[in-house]
This record gives structure tokens, sequence and C-alpha cells, in this order.
């Protein structure tokens, strides 16, 4: 079975995928400018049949293998930024850069990624069509995959795209995946108060944005549980205010700042506009007047069914019915891999990295500085990339869910 023949191959240069894995995560680099970590990449796949692009707007890179026989172009995407946050895991292989930390799973998948390359590179002569593998930048919130979109670097678009990302909190070397909205859109939002300081014995001499700012906050609640329909996830987070300057003294000014996520683009349009009319009228009932600036982050990661329906296949073909599982609902995490999937079918699927026999529900989650992987599952999830990628050569979408 194909399947089982890429896992075997993909086992036998485990140790390549978990050295690249180890020096990558020794040596992190944040958001668009990641020389060091491409290099590393080039590198360990110096030897392979490989065509290189590059962009000038941020390190992304994107390799070509062409297979021996005309067909379709499939894309496989690994993203390579860490998190500017200090590591406590205490691995030997820990971070050597203070305040920089892999603990979003990059350094993995862009070794999972290399590893596709290679076992599908043994198989050139095999492949109708080509598979380019999208070593990408900047997910931490720096929209590289925008950045590489705009360079050019996935002109002409592919046919079809997969992306994974690992789970340290789920059972180990499980995929799962679900149709529709994977992750949320994930916005910016800051809203600045502004009143009429003054002497705090004298309040009603005031307009104080203290409490208007307070009152926004609880009338977010309000506008988000009251406005919209909880068939659909919402969330509006206020995760900082700043106002004042000493105990006695009534500011001229606060200011909020916080997250929106949503799960469709109505519903993101919708949520910005609501957000200015509360915020703007809660402040005035208050003596104040409020600005609202909502700053565009990813967009809804939306994973194409016949994508889903072929990564269940695949996923079964590799662990059995265990092997996959069908998300019951959306996460209201976000993903930059949405730029490439609002123009590819494709679809973002998980891997679950607890250790084997662990009580993964008590692992650390992503963006802990105490995140441990498997490396044990690392194989799977390249044998997976690279299964996706010639299910989709060989038989495109018809053996996929319309």
């Amino acid at each position: 079975m194909l399947t089982e023949n890429l896992l075997e191959a993909a086992r036998a240069i485990e140790p390549r995928i978990t050295a690249l894995r180890r020096a990558i995560h020794a040596e992190p680099e944040l958001g668009l400018d990641t020389p060091l970590t491409l290099a590393k990449v080039r590198a360990e796949l110096a030897d392979l049949p490989l065509e290189w692009r590059t962009g000038t707007s941020c390190t992304g890179a994107v390799a070509t293998l062409k297979g021996a026989k005309p067909g379709p172009s499939v894309l496989l995407r690994g993203d390579m930024d860490a998190l500017p946050m200090p590591e406590n895991t205490g691995l030997p292989f820990a971070s050597t850069i203070p305040g920089r930390m892999h603990a979003c799973g990059h350094d993995t998948h862009t070794a999972m990624l290399a590893g596709a390359a290679r076992i599908l590179a043994e198989r050139q002569d095999e492949l109708a069509g080509e598979v380019r593998f999208m070593f990408q930048p900047g997910e931490e919130g720096w929209h590289g995959a925008r950045f590489m979109i705009d360079d050019g670097l996935l002109d002409p678009w592919p046919d079809a795209a997969f992306a994974l990302h690992i789970m340290p909190n789920s059972p180990h070397g499980v995929l799962a995946g679900k149709d529709g909205a994977m992750l949320a859109a994930a916005d910016q939002f800051d809203i600045e108060i502004t009143g009429r300081g003054g002497h705090a014995s004298l309040p009603h001499d005031t307009a104080d944005p203290v409490p208007a700012a307070a009152a926004i906050v609880m009338a977010i609640q309000a506008m988000v549980t009251r406005r919209f329909s909880a068939a659909e996830a919402t969330v509006v987070t206020v995760s900082m205010i700043e106002a004042g300057t000493a105990h006695n003294i009534i500011p001229d000014m606060a200011h909020m700042r916080g997250t929106i996520r949503t799960l469709s683009a109505e519903r993101r349009l919708a949520v910005h506009a609501a957000l200015v009319d509360v915020a703007e009228h809660t402040a005035r009932a208050h003596g104040c007047e409020a600005d609202v600036v909502v700053t565009p982050g990813f967009p809804v990661t939306l994973n194409d069914p016949r994508a889903v329906s072929l990564a269940e296949t695949v996923a079964k073909d590799m662990g059995g019915e265990d092997g996959w599982q069908r998300l019951p609902h959306s996460l209201m995490g976000a993903e930059d891999f949405s730029y490439v999937l609002e123009k590819v079918p494709g679809a973002m699927l998980f891997l679950g990295v607890a250790k084997d026999g662990s009580d993964w529900k008590s692992c650390c989650g992503i963006h802990s500085s105490r995140m441990m992987v498997d490396e044990a599952a690392l194989p799977k999830g390249a044998a997976f990339l690279a299964a996706c990628a010639v299910r989709f050569l060989d038989h495109g979408w018809s053996d996929s869910a319309a």
C-alpha cells in the first residue's frame, strides 16, 4: 500500500527529520526574516532535484519537485518562525537565544516538510505532476503567506494545498480536521477614549474616561451575546486597558486593546461595525469620545470538504479508523495559511504529538514555555504530507467529497 511504503520511507529518515528539527529549535528566528532556518533547510535538501524560488519581501522560499510525467500541481506548506518568549523545557537542544522559543511547533512543521520532500524526491520517476514545498516565515502575526503570495512565489496557483500543524495536547499520531471553517479570522482593535481630566476629589468637574472604558468592556460582552447568534462562535476579548498616572489624578484619556475572532467573512464585518457603534455610543453616554481602529488580521481558515475527505482517507490508510478524528467544531485560533486557502482548494490539518500512552489532556499546549513534542510522531507527519500530495496527483478530487 502506498501509505505504508511512504511511512516506512519516512521512518527510515527519522534521524534526519529529528536532527533538522532540533537544529532549528536551538536557533529560533522571528518574523519575516528567518535566514538561518532557511539555510538549514536548503543544506538538508541540497542533494535533491528541487527548483528553488525566493522572494524579495521576506525569507520565504518555494522548492518545486517536478515529476517524470505531466500532471497537476500540489502545494505543501511548513512555517519557520518562532515566538518572542522564554523556553523552560530543559531540553538539551533548547533555544540558545534568550527570549525566543519554538513554542508553536514550526520547527517540527519545517522538518516534516523537508522529510516529505526527501521521500517524494525518491519517487520522482513515479510522479505525474509537480509538488511545491512552501517554506514560510512570519506566520506568527506577520502575514508571511501574504508576502510570499505578493512576491509571486505561488504563481501560477497550484491545484491543491495542504498544511499540517502539530498539537502537543492531542493523542499521539492522530490526525484531525473538519470541513469549512477550521480556524477563525483574528483581528485587533484599539479604542482611544478621550475625556477631560482633573483632580480625583472632583470627578463631577471632569469627564472620566476610566468608567467609560469599564462600561465599554461590559457593553462588548453584551454585544457579543445579544447581537449575534450563538450558533456561530464569536469571541471579542479586551486584553489591555491603560489609563492614568497617579492615584489622585483623573486622566484625560484611556486606551483599550483586544482581539476579535469570527468564523465567517459576514460575521467578521458585522462585528467590526458593531464594535465601533457600541464603543462610540457608550463613551458618549459618559461624556467622552471614543476613536476605534480595527486592524485586520488573518482571514478565516476555510477547509475544502474534498481536501478533508482526501486527508481522512490517507490518515485511515496510515493509522486505521483510530488514526483520524473529525473535529466537532471550529477552533478560535488563527492561521495565515488561510491566505493560501482563499485562492486554492485545500486544508489545514492537525497532528497529535503528545507522548505515546501519556495523559495527553494534561500536556502543555502550544505557546507554552514548557511545550514538549514526541518526535516519534514526526515521520508520520512527513509521510502524511507526502501521501496527500501523491494521492492528489494520482486521483485529483475524484475520490473526495463534492
